[in-house]
């Protein structure tokens, strides 16, 4: 291996290292994690090699092909002329080690294709997301993986999420992932149900919007597998979407434990519960549990900065296929 290539081989082993190493420490709590960046460098680090392969290292190799080529066929030809017969030789698989990529190559500009399209769909398509806890249920269940559009609030630029293109609003009623207010490094789903301007009330667990009641229809008690408990169960129809929630009956109504957040002041509390109105560019949100759910009941609003996406879709719960499907 030449001095050159050695070089580079070490310089790849550093920086696949660091990238192992922050991948490990990410998954052992050692660090907080950020897959959008470390997606965005992958991209960059393995761009750059492609570039120096197409443009330098993979001209380089066939030039080096060409001229043991060039070298055989020279020493078949003076052979010839001493009148000594040449003996037969492939140097065919010669040449093929001579263009084969080397393995920091494989490693970096063999994967750049694959990891591009990847960030391309996770940033500005679709992405996928597992849900981790029942505070969605009965609309999404534990073990659920979903698909999010990242494009139906507009377009964002990765790592940033400054919208650069817009497009949709958030309408009442519509599922969304958003970036936790007081954790913007982890993402949450819950329910629109107020945006901006909107004076949301949910007082003795009925949920009122500008005024108006949203239409709730009793059903069938719902049984969760995982606790084991029954839950009652109502039909709700919000922004022309009709969809399903829980109450636990032993659970107040009162909010316990609400912490300090922007635009507090918006917002009353009581026995009963809660109402605020939404200031402009932030929006209210609900889990479909509603008695076991961490939403803008205790945390505040969300800040259109923080949107990731519109869930629409289940694609696959190992546990339950019955599950895959879209929903409101």
């Amino acid at each position: 291996m030449a001095d050159s290539e050695q070089k580079m081989a070490a310089v790849t082993s550093v920086v696949l290292a660091a990238f192992v190493a922050y991948g490990g420490a990410w998954y052992m709590g050692l660090v907080e994690g950020n897959f959008a960046l470390l997606l965005l460098l992958a991209v960059l680090v393995s761009g750059v090699y492609w570039v120096a392969e197409r443009l330098y290292f993979l001209p380089q190799r066939r030039r080096a092909a060409q001229a043991l080529a060039s070298a055989h066929a020279q020493r078949h030809a003076e052979l010839e002329r001493m009148g000594v017969q040449p003996e037969a030789r492939d140097i065919e698989p010669a040449q093929q080690k001579l263009l084969m990529q080397p393995w920091w190559l494989d490693w970096t500009a063999g994967l750049f294709p694959v990891i591009l399209v990847v960030f391309v769909l996770r940033s500005f398509l679709f992405e996928p997301f597992k849900i981790p806890s029942g505070s969605m249920i009965p609309t999404l269940h534990v073990g659920d993986l979903i698909l999010v559009n990242k494009f139906h609030y507009g377009v964002r630029l990765p790592v940033l999420n400054t919208k650069i293109i817009a497009n949709h609003e958030p309408q009442r009623g519509d599922v969304m992932v958003f970036r936790y207010p007081p954790q913007p490094s982890l993402d949450y789903i819950k329910r629109v149900v107020g945006v901006p301007g909107d004076e949301v009330a949910y007082l003795n667990k009925r949920l009122t919007v500008n005024g108006q009641p949203v239409p709730k229809a009793a059903q069938p008690e719902f049984f969760d597998a995982d606790s084991m408990r029954y839950a009652q169960q109502f039909e709700e129809q919000l922004g022309g979407k009709t969809y399903r929630t829980l109450n636990d009956a032993e659970r107040p109504a009162f909010i316990p434990g609400a912490s300090s957040f922007a635009f507090k002041d918006q917002c009353h509390y009581s026995a009963e519960g809660v109402v605020c109105k939404v200031p402009a560019g932030h929006y209210f949100m609900l889990g479909d549990n509603r008695d076991n759910s961490l939403d803008s009941r205790y945390w505040g609003f969300v800040p259109e900065a923080n949107i990731v996406g519109k869930a629409f879709f289940v694609w696959m719960n190992f546990g339950n296929l019955k599950r895959i499907g879209g929903f409101d």
